[in-house]
């Protein structure tokens, strides 16, 4: 039994195996089939395709040259343009350039001839003013000679510092507050220049400030002249004498003009010059010693002026004490006038106000605009551009405060 299936199973492998050769046989012969088959297929292909790669080359070949004919007539007649418009062009820049030098010729010209006379009218006048000062300086050169003739002299070198003295006091003081030449002591007939009245104490009658100018010219001189000089003896020499001069003139006033309680204890000796006063100031100790010794002050045109203001201003507190009652009545209404004024003020503050937020309201309508006019101005053409900005010139500026807040 076992022979026998075996011998049966060995039948059928044999079997498939014939069946499967012979199956193997037919595949093998479709497979050359289709392979010949697909040869051809590809050869006709082939040749197809060759043919329409041909006819597509030379129909493209065809457009190329069309196309490339047309270029080159296009790029004749670009050149043709543009050589005409660069003619026009350079036609024009030179009749330009031309005019431009014609302009420029004339302006130049003129401009040269205006400055040229203005210079010269420049010139002209300059002279003049030059003939003129040297005209001024000659007669100031004179009057110079006139005033060192009339320094030289003791009478009218006394009127020269009396002229000033009476120049500052009508500067700052009032007539009624200094009186000329007056006699300061009962009984005596010296007169002083000048006497500033005090007012009194307890009702009584004016005390008077008596001021005398006293100007030692030859002594001054001497001391600038040992100055520039440079000699030490001569310049002490020349201190020395100054310093006795000024001491005997400051005992002189005292003597002549004050007597109290007629006057002050003290009086006023005025030097006319700055330079004369501070030379007094630099003497060691000579300041205050007639100061002590004949209460004598001496000033000079700056301090004297200071003096008087400060005097001035006591008789002004004076007069607001004498007049309190009726300075307390001014200032009540004043005071009521003021607080109308305060109303006044805050009211014109509200509408100063109103009016700044108003202004501030309009820049910031104006920044907006002017940014909404840059978008304008961005927007791509030229003639879009011009007809935006016609339609904005043409528009009311109220239709235009309303397109910003849209």
């Amino acid at each position: 039994m076992v022979e026998i299936f075996l011998a049966l199973t060995l039948f059928a492998a044999i079997s498939t195996a014939g069946l499967l050769g012979v199956s193997l046989l037919r595949a093998r012969n479709a497979e050359r089939e289709a392979r010949d088959e697909l040869s051809r297929s590809l050869a006709t292909f082939s040749q197809t395709l060759s043919t329409q790669m041909g006819a597509a080359a030379s129909v493209q070949n065809g457009q190329m040259d069309g196309l490339r004919k047309a270029i080159d007539d296009n790029l004749a007649r670009v050149h043709g343009t543009l050589d005409l418009k660069l003619e026009r062009l350079q036609q024009d820049n030179a009749a330009k350039l031309e005019q431009m030098r014609q302009t420029v010729d004339e302006k130049l010209h003129a401009t040269l001839e205006k400055r040229l006379s203005e210079s010269f009218r420049q010139v002209s006048e300059r002279l003049e003013l030059v003939h003129k000062g040297l005209g001024e300086m000659q007669t100031l050169a004179a009057g110079v000679g006139d005033l060192k003739r009339v320094l030289s002299n003791v009478k009218t070198r006394g009127v020269l510092g009396e002229t000033q003295l009476a120049a500052l006091l009508e500067q700052v003081m009032a007539p009624e507050q200094y009186e000329k030449n007056v006699a300061t002591r009962p009984g005596s007939n010296a007169r002083v220049e000048f006497a500033i009245k005090l007012p009194g104490r307890d009702g009584a009658g004016p005390v008077l400030l008596p001021i005398d100018a006293k100007f030692p010219l030859e002594d001054y001189q001497r001391l600038q002249a040992a100055q520039e000089a440079g000699d030490k003896s001569a310049l002490e020499m020349a201190e020395k004498a100054l310093e006795g001069r000024v001491k005997l003139e400051a005992k002189t006033i005292a003597e002549k003009y004050v007597e109290p309680p007629h006057t002050t204890d003290f009086a006023l000796l005025y030097l006319p010059f700055e330079g004369l006063f501070g030379e007094v100031l630099r003497r060691p100790g000579l300041f205050d010693h007639i100061q002590r010794q004949f209460r004598v002050t001496i000033c000079g045109p700056t301090n004297l002026l200071a003096y008087l203001n400060s005097l001035q201003m006591g008789f002004r507190t004076l007069a607001i004490q004498e007049r309190s009652s009726e300075v307390w009545k001014v200032l009540g209404t004043v005071k009521s006038e003021f607080g109308k004024f305060a109303e006044v003020l805050a009211n014109t503050k509200r509408q100063l106000q109103t009016v700044a937020n108003t202004i501030d309201q309009a820049e910031v309508r104006t920044r907006q605009i002017e940014r909404k006019l840059k978008d304008v101005e961005a927007v791509p053409g030229v003639e879009a551009t011009q007809e935006n900005l016609q339609l904005e010139e043409d528009r009311p500026v109220g239709d235009l405060v309303r397109l910003q807040k849209a």
